[in-house]
């Protein structure tokens, strides 16, 4: 009897991507009898290629290799000869839905996820908004492989066994920041993750503030170092200023060049502070705490980091928000006021909680 071989089709952003990671985890350890392939841009290959015996992963390059129409038939070509048996399509745009449909004319058993748009439309819209919770792509990844036959009850912790990634594989200098210094105050020796930047404008917190929100905390705990994550321009303008001035700062992007050494230390701080970004689902992939600060968009809209609480949701009630599900919208006040308004101190206090709980 022939095996069972799923196609995970998941492009996108890597936080959408990242976001499948506990879904087609406990897919594969409930489900061992099958196999399960992962189709993706190559840098979601971290993420999925240590998951589980069962599972792998293909990448696709859809700018190059696989542009345009020629270039998709050239990739369904290939995904057809792997001989899949189901194929779940958990991204639904114009790619997915031309693989799709190519899937369709064959002998496949094909599912699709469910966005829930108007759903989605009445909680940004800018009159009768309906603030109610939308169901959350966790759930709704589940709904896709519930649909081709395979139960999922989602129970995952960490990308890394229970203690974090290997700390060897990483520069000594970054090493030391993890070993309890002798003659210190364990309370101040905190490794704190900052990732503050985002792809639009409505989903960034004034770097301004955030430096306020370091020099606090810097000033309550002496010891800390405080891991800078991102990449990109205003990334490279910022941290460059904050490691200059702020000696417990580190680039982390300058340190380590991969994903995966990045997953690493992630998994060994305290607390991440993040936006409603990548960095939010990838620490809430490595198991730890995250105080994250939502400004145009909103939990409701379904993408909350996994296992994240809402009590470490910073944010503030203001009639116009949510006025984007994913924060490109421009702000309808023109001030952004849903992020300037939060205080620093707000920040703060979150994470002395975090950190009161952890010690």
């Amino acid at each position: 009897m022939k095996k069972d071989h799923i196609l995970v089709i998941r492009f996108s952003a890597l936080g959408d991507v990242a976001m499948a990671v506990p879904v087609v985890y406990s897919l594969a350890h409930q489900h061992p009898e099958i196999r399960i392939t992962v189709l993706s841009r190559g840098f979601a290959r971290p993420l999925f290629e240590d998951l589980a015996p069962n599972v792998g992963f293909m990448e696709a390059d859809l700018k190059h290799e696989y542009h345009g129409i020629r270039g998709l038939n050239a990739l369904f070509r290939r995904l057809a000869a792997k001989q899949f048996t189901a194929i779940a399509d958990l991204h639904n745009v114009l790619r997915s839905d031309f693989l799709r449909l190519r899937f369709n004319l064959g002998n496949y058993r094909v599912a699709h996820i469910n966005k829930h748009r108007m759903g989605r439309r009445r909680l940004v819209a800018a009159s009768n908004k309906r603030l109610v919770q939308q169901p959350t792509s966790f759930q709704n990844y589940v709904e896709v492989f519930e649909h081709l036959g395979y139960s999922v009850n989602i129970q995952f912790t960490s990308i890394f066994p229970k203690g974090g990634g290997d700390l060897s594989l990483l520069p000594p200098h970054i090493q030391s920041s993890f070993l309890q210094p002798e003659g210190r105050n364990l309370t101040s020796h905190v490794n704190i993750g900052l990732a503050p930047f985002a792809a639009h404008k409505g989903k960034i917190y004034p770097p301004e503030l955030m430096e306020q929100v370091m020099e606090q905390l810097l000033k309550q705990y002496p010891d800390a170092r405080i891991f800078l994550f991102g990449r990109g321009a205003q990334e490279d303008e910022w941290f460059g200023k904050w490691c200059q001035k702020y000696p417990a700062c580190v680039f982390v992007t300058q340190q380590l060049k991969t994903l995966k050494k990045e997953l690493i230390l992630m998994s060994h701080l305290d607390v991440m502070i993040s936006m409603d970004s990548a960095n939010m689902h990838l620490a809430s992939l490595t198991g730890i705490p995250v105080v994250s600060i939502w400004g145009a968009t909103h939990p409701y809209a379904g993408f909350m980091g996994w296992k994240q609480s809402q009590d470490n949701a910073i944010q503030i009630p203001m009639d116009c928000r949510p006025c984007s599900i994913f924060g490109q919208k421009p702000c309808r006040r023109g001030d952004y006021a849903c992020m300037t308004n939060i205080r620093p101190e707000t920040i703060v206090e979150k994470i002395n909680n975090i950190l009161k709980i952890k010690n």
